[in-house]
């Protein structure tokens, strides 16, 4: 089963793949899709035609989206939550299970600790999926925690 795991933002999403089999967990790639436009209609666009593409390219089993938590800044979490909007119906349209959880949620079921930082989510998934450190952008390693969870929830039946 493959799984992709996303970590949604308004100029960058960070996504991860993952194929869980039997047991064990398979790491594919991690990436960004990066959002240049400077109009906001365009740049929605422009992140529904990107994500589409990698859904078509990976042909994911299950999507899992990390939610909208808490943000100071509201202009910031305004353009989160469209890109969000983007995101989850272009995986609907697409006819993809979805499982969405919050980032202290991601966080305890990859660490233990709801209340983690960054640095301890990304040595528990390099250690779950036995790769090196990936990238500087902690939206890759956050996507793959996602990821990770969400294989844990299949046997669950989601």
């Amino acid at each position: 089963m493959k799984i992709i795991g996303i970590d949604p933002g308004s100029a960058r999403v960070g996504y991860g793949v993952i194929e869980k089999k039997n047991n064990g967990l398979r790491f594919i790639r991690a990436g960004l899709l990066k959002i240049s436009s400077k109009d906001k209609g365009k740049r929605l666009l422009e992140l529904e035609k990107s994500f589409s593409q990698l859904l078509k390219k990976e042909k994911p089993d299950l999507v899992v989206l990390e939610k909208l938590y808490f943000m100071k800044n509201m202009k910031t979490a305004l353009e989160v939550a469209q890109s969000r909007g983007v995101l989850t119906l272009t995986i609907i349209k697409y006819k993809i299970p979805l499982l969405e959880y919050t980032p202290l949620e991601i966080k305890q079921g990859v660490t233990g600790y709801g209340m983690a930082d960054k640095k301890s989510v990304a040595k528990m998934v390099n250690k779950i999926l036995k790769i090196k450190k990936i990238s500087k952008y902690d939206d890759m390693t956050d996507a793959l925690a996602a990821a990770i969870l969400g294989s844990d929830k299949i046997k669950f039946g989601f």
